[in-house]
């Protein structure tokens, strides 16, 4: 419990902060939401969020503990790495705001490659990964689950890059992606079910 003493009082003065950057990022997103690309906004919005939520959080977690409910430890384990996180994509937004006013297009293109490729590479390590740990506690079969989950994001993220508003591609859309989840839910609930939590990686 961190060795400190929390009260009511304590705890709730520590929201104070919390809702004036939660005003502060409100009144940015709308004064600068025109003055930005699409995907800088939305990083400005995921950055602001994400640094409230951390604020929020820890002071929730002293109140949890002020009011005798008890200790959540993840509330408060959680705080640093989403504020920084946060603080540093919204900072980040601000940047490229100055940065891409004359030259976006020239910019945006290679960023959102690099997203992209950041997106391929998180998935691929994740169900890369998730296959390892299936040959691991004998459970080969799961190999093709996540490969095809795999698959399944990224022709999710193809069809969103082509999809032409209509109700058909949407629900095309849709439809990938719920298949990939439903393997994802199958292949990590096998190795659940298989003691997953209990097993030791070698």
């Amino acid at each position: 419990m961190e060795g400190f003493v929390y009260t009511v009082p304590m705890a709730l003065t520590d929201y104070i902060p919390v809702v004036l950057f939660g005003i502060s990022a409100l009144l940015l997103c709308r004064d600068l939401k025109n003055k930005m690309t699409k995907g800088v906004f939305a990083t400005l919005e995921l950055g602001a969020v994400i640094a409230f939520l951390a604020g929020f959080l820890k002071a929730t977690y002293k109140l949890l503990i002020a009011t005798g409910v008890g200790e959540i430890a993840f509330l408060n384990d959680s705080f640093l790495p989403l504020q920084s996180s946060g603080l540093l994509l919204t900072g980040l937004a601000l940047v490229l705001m100055l940065a891409l006013r004359k030259r976006s297009a020239a910019i945006m293109a290679p960023m959102t490659m690099g997203f992209i490729s950041m997106m391929v590479l998180g998935l691929g390590g994740m169900c890369a990964s998730l296959s390892a740990v299936s040959v691991k506690m004998k459970k080969k079969i799961l190999i093709p689950v996540f490969i095809l989950c795999f698959f399944c994001y990224m022709g999710m993220g193809y069809l969103a890059s082509k999809k032409d508003g209509s109700a058909a591609s949407n629900w095309i859309e849709q439809g990938v992606n719920t298949l990939g989840q439903i393997l994802l839910l199958c292949g990590v609930g096998t190795l659940h079910k298989a003691g997953l939590r209990e097993f030791k990686l070698k």
